[in-house]
């Protein structure tokens, strides 16, 4: 059976970001750099490949006279998300059951 893994979420800056923005409601784009541990370019970039796949929403605006971007993870990411881990979990239980099967330890 062909893998389910969303090809987007298999590139591990994307999947961080879509991981860290789906326990929270939006996250300020220093918060989520800072968290996930990438410059300010990496994320940018990231995070434009999951606006274009409709997985975040970016917002845009200002706190006093400093401009500020916020990302939040969309109903599609959110869901992505849990398809891409349930995936991720699908192929671990098939390997340790391979495993076992075969007298591997796990």
């Amino acid at each position: 059976m062909p893998s389910a893994l969303d090809p987007l979420l298999q590139h591990p800056t994307r999947l961080t970001v879509l991981a860290f923005l789906s326990a929270c409601q939006e996250a300020e784009f220093g918060a989520v750099r800072d968290h996930c541990e990438v410059s300010d370019s990496v994320l940018s970039k990231a995070a434009t490949a999951l606006e274009e796949a409709g997985y975040l929403a970016v917002k845009k605006g200002y706190v006093g006279k400093r401009p500020r971007t916020w990302l939040t993870a969309t109903g599609q990411g959110r869901a992505a998300l849990t398809a891409h881990l349930a995936e991720l979990r699908r192929l671990v239980a098939a390997a340790e059951e391979a495993g076992a099967r075969h007298g591997s330890a796990t």
